[in-house]
């Protein structure tokens, strides 16, 4: 077989790919625990805690989580007390919860962003921080097209390792690993220098950076099957291949596989499907595929490969036994425990997939944050991805949560609800079975900072909330007075995907716009499929895709047609691989990137590639023509 198939094309510059470069990505984006200690908590200096040990030092933080929120609000303001973003609230000194609310208002990213524009250009005075800001992270930006700016300081590092540290503990309780490897597939990001001289990169990538993190997590972490080099590598699609190639090397000594988003493992075993022959040769005869070009890749996957044809047959002989690929990761890694990383949100339409690839192995949903900070981990590792609740560590942050109400008439099961708001309650004040927007207080610069996702109460354990994850905050799909979330959009795609069953095929990936070119305006919806199939069952998609978005606003509008019939557009295959290489040529990482559920207006490029892709269009005939 030509071993040359397995990777696309890139115009080439000075040898390597317009892709990205450098760090690894794990788990996901951060934000954490102060450089503060609580008493009696073990720090990562020489030796590092034990399982019971650490979770010890949770159960003692959450039992008084209400103190220990007031101690680290007041450890914030005081670190903080000069910098001129708080300063000019007049809190003189002031450190208490009530004090703080009162004069310290909510706020967004548009209204940090001038004051973060200045840490760029170079201003090393006191601007959000006491202590100069010498690094910054970029958000992912794949909806609107543009990352954005987000303070990073050491404090996040320590935050960092304390979430790591505590899911972890709680992890290996339940799946002990021992002294295995792990299959991660991990990659780099580039990072940029401002005009300031600042470094920016992607938040995980600003973690990499630091010796503290990488000594800190030296005791929780399984030894990697793939040597740096594939990591930091320039090309995401030779790492991709090598990832696989080291995994399989090491297959009997494999512990369990993750990578920072489901969609990133979806990718790779995808990709297996295409490149196992491939593989199979390279262990076969030793040397790795001639495609493979970079110098440092090339040298350090050569020293671990070594010619083995007892292997090769294995793995041959096992790939050929597999019935649609299922159970490829515990066939190829039989002492693999479980599938680790983040399974929530936008990350849920590739469950299923995942779980065809994981057969009986469990899946573990990873931590939850953002590039602004963490809000909580998983300490219930056995809960599947659709129930697990993050419980909040109390002294990573200072946490404030807006109620919100549903209005009159508003139905139970639809995502699209217009909230009424309330003030905003404290951590140990939110109630079991309410929904709240979360609001941060960070060590690094963000003060009552609307991080604009939902979350519901599931329980507490003891004083400290667990929430769930319900979606983001910001619209979806809006033409007029209808309001749908990246929920009611998952939920329609869902619902209209049971008619492909019949079909023997699925949606490789989707994405949708508001098409306001004509009026009245429509909803277009994106599928890449994994096949072809009869034009009438795609036209009864469109249908049932129209059908399925439960808003009153969009159901009275498209009666009353204000709002034009839905557009279904199946899309070339490849066409979202074409999206993550645009978003990787604009800096961002692989396992950073997420398929933008809704395209904005102004991201003109992605656009440009899901419109010059559509091989057919349909539209919805459901209320009429």
């Amino acid at each position: 077989m030509d071993k040359a198939k397995f990777l696309p094309s890139f115009k080439k510059n000075n040898g390597f790919t317009d892709l990205s470069a450098c760090i690894m990505d794990i788990y996901c984006d951060l934000s954490f625990k102060p450089g503060v200690t609580m008493p009696g908590l073990c720090q990562f200096e020489v030796t590092t805690c034990s399982s019971e040990q650490t979770i010890n030092e949770f159960e003692a933080l959450t039992r008084d989580a209400g103190r220990v929120q007031q101690d680290t609000l007041k450890k914030i303001l005081e670190a903080n007390a000069d910098a001129e973003y708080l300063a000019r609230f007049g809190l003189d000194g002031r450190t208490d919860a009530e004090s703080y609310k009162s004069r310290v208002p909510l706020c967004v990213h548009s209204d940090v962003e001038p004051f973060i524009q200045r840490v760029a250009h170079g201003d090393s005075s006191s601007v959000i921080t006491r202590k100069p800001i010498t690094a910054l992270s970029l958000s992912s930006g794949t909806t609107q097209g543009k990352p954005k700016f987000l303070p990073f300081n050491e404090e996040l590092i320590e935050n960092t390792l304390q979430v790591f540290r505590t899911s972890y503990a709680f992890r290996n309780r339940e799946y002990t690993t021992g002294k295995g490897k792990a299959l991660q597939f991990f990659y780099c990001s580039k990072q940029v220098s401002t005009d300031g001289g600042v470094i920016a990169t992607t938040a995980t990538t600003n973690l990499y950076r630091s010796p503290r993190y990488r000594e800190g997590m030296k005791g929780i972490r399984s030894q990697g099957c793939s040597p740096d080099e594939v990591i930091f590598g320039p090309d995401f699609h030779q790492s991709l291949y090598c990832h696989l190639l080291c995994g399989l090397i090491y297959s009997d000594e494999v512990r369990f596989v993750s990578s920072t988003f489901a969609h990133s493992l979806v990718q790779a075993f995808q990709t297996l499907e295409e490149v196992w022959e491939d593989l199979c040769a390279d262990i076969r005869e030793g040397v790795l595929s001639e495609k493979v070009t970079v110098p440092s890749i090339r040298q350090a996957v050569s020293r671990i490969l070594k010619p083995n044809p007892q292997l090769a047959d294995w793995i041959y002989n096992k790939c050929v036994r597999l019935s649609s690929w299922y159970g490829v990761i515990p066939a190829l890694w039989p002492k693999a425990k479980y599938v680790y990383g983040i399974m929530t949100g936008s990350m849920e339409p590739y469950l299923k997939k995942l779980r065809h690839y994981a057969g009986h192995l469990p899946l573990i949903s990873a931590d939850y944050g953002a590039s602004e900070g963490y809000v909580g981990c998983n300490i219930d590792p056995t809960v599947p991805p659709e129930q697990v609740t993050y419980a909040v560590l109390p002294n990573t942050g200072y946490y404030e949560f807006i109620p919100l109400e549903k209005s009159t008439g508003e139905m139970e099961n639809s995502a699209s609800i217009h909230y009424i708001e309330t003030g905003p309650v404290g951590l140990t004040e939110v109630e079991v079975g309410k929904i709240y927007e979360v609001v941060l207080t960070t060590f690094a610069g963000l003060y009552r900072y609307r991080l604009g996702d939902i979350v519901k109460i599931a329980r507490f354990h003891n004083s400290t909330p667990q929430l769930q994850f319900i979606c983001r905050r910001s619209l979806v799909l809006s033409i007029n007075v209808d309001k749908n979330t990246e929920k009611d959009l998952q939920f329609a795609v869902e619902e209209a995907s049971k008619l492909l069953e019949g079909e023997k095929l699925g949606i490789v990936d989707f994405t949708s716009c508001v098409d306001t070119s004509s009026d009245p305006g429509r909803y277009v919806i994106y599928w890449e499929l994994s096949s072809g199939t009869r034009d009438e069952v795609l036209s009864s998609c469109a249908n049932a895709l129209d059908l399925a978005f439960l808003d009153e606003g969009y159901n009275g509008s498209r009666k009353n047609k204000t709002i034009a019939p839905l557009e279904l557009r199946i899309l070339n295959k490849g066409t979202f691989k074409e999206i993550l290489v645009h978003f990787l040529g604009l800096g961002g990482s692989v396992s950073q990137f997420k398929t933008p559920r809704f395209v904005n207006p102004s991201n003109s490029k992605v656009l440009q590639i899901l419109n010059k892709n559509v091989t057919q269009s349909y539209f919805s005939t459901a209320y009429g023509l």
